[in-house]
């Protein structure tokens, strides 16, 4: 039994077919990477694990129960969170806060999990009492990512935790994302730099127009041809 099951879900948006038969499954402890153009199904994908989103056709199952139809914050009790798209943190409230906030369904913080935070990024530290509004880009996104580690995750979700982000900070934040999941923590991830998200990756599936096209091991998908053409910019020689 996988930690986590999709099978053969079907997601829509009005009349269209946002995700036509998607299955998948996350062993505990993989990294996962979710690969595909934009429109592709990733987020959505997403949204419908972490029950943003319901599915009209299929099932999800996390640790052998079924989830689907589930709201997002019983998901998160169960230990699915996710850091959306665009970070989302709460602009007006300062980086203290917004971790307390992560911890909401327990009766308080767990201080050992906050000092872990602290110490994956320390940035947060030096501005616990700052407005998370006034962080720049990438400590927004360490924001949002400490965030969900206060709620004690045992899958989590990312989207594109590399966007709008300079190449020094996505290292960073790839590396802290590969010692997070070194600490026992599951991740299924988005990303549009299939480069770095393979490389993280035990595996991968791609996405197209809502159907997996393609899965394999991150090392596998990273050598294939048609990955190396259509999402690293490398010319394939016939």
């Amino acid at each position: 039994m996988s930690l986590l099951e999709v099978d053969d879900i079907e997601v829509r948006y009005g009349a269209i077919r946002a995700l036509k038969g998607v299955s998948f499954h996350v062993e505990e402890g993989e990294v996962v990477a979710l690969l595909g153009a934009n429109g592709a199904g990733k987020t959505t994908t997403q949204k419908t694990v972490s029950g943003m989103m319901r599915p009209t056709l299929g099932e999800i199952r996390f640790d052998g129960q079924r989830i689907d139809g589930f709201p997002a914050h019983d998901l998160i009790r169960l230990g699915i969170c996710h850091v959306p798209e665009g970070r989302r943190v709460f602009p007006r409230m300062t980086v203290a806060e917004n971790l307390e906030m992560g911890a909401f369904r327990f009766k308080r913080p767990d201080q050992a999990v906050l000092a872990r935070c602290y110490e994956l990024f320390p940035r947060l530290l030096e501005r616990k009492s700052q407005l998370a509004g006034t962080l720049s880009g990438g400590e927004q996104q360490m924001l949002a990512i400490a965030r969900a580690l206060m709620g004690k995750p045992r899958l989590l979700l990312l989207d594109e935790p590399s966007m709008g982000l300079a190449p020094l900070i996505v290292r960073q934040i790839f590396d802290i994302v590969r010692e997070i999941n070194a600490s026992g923590v599951t991740v299924l991830i988005v990303e549009q730099n299939a480069a770095q998200a393979l490389a993280l990756a035990d595996r991968g599936y791609v996405l197209e127009t809502g159907e997996i096209v393609l899965s394999g091991t991150g090392t596998d998908l990273l050598a294939d041809d048609r990955i190396r053409a259509a999402y690293l910019g490398e010319e394939i020689s016939a």
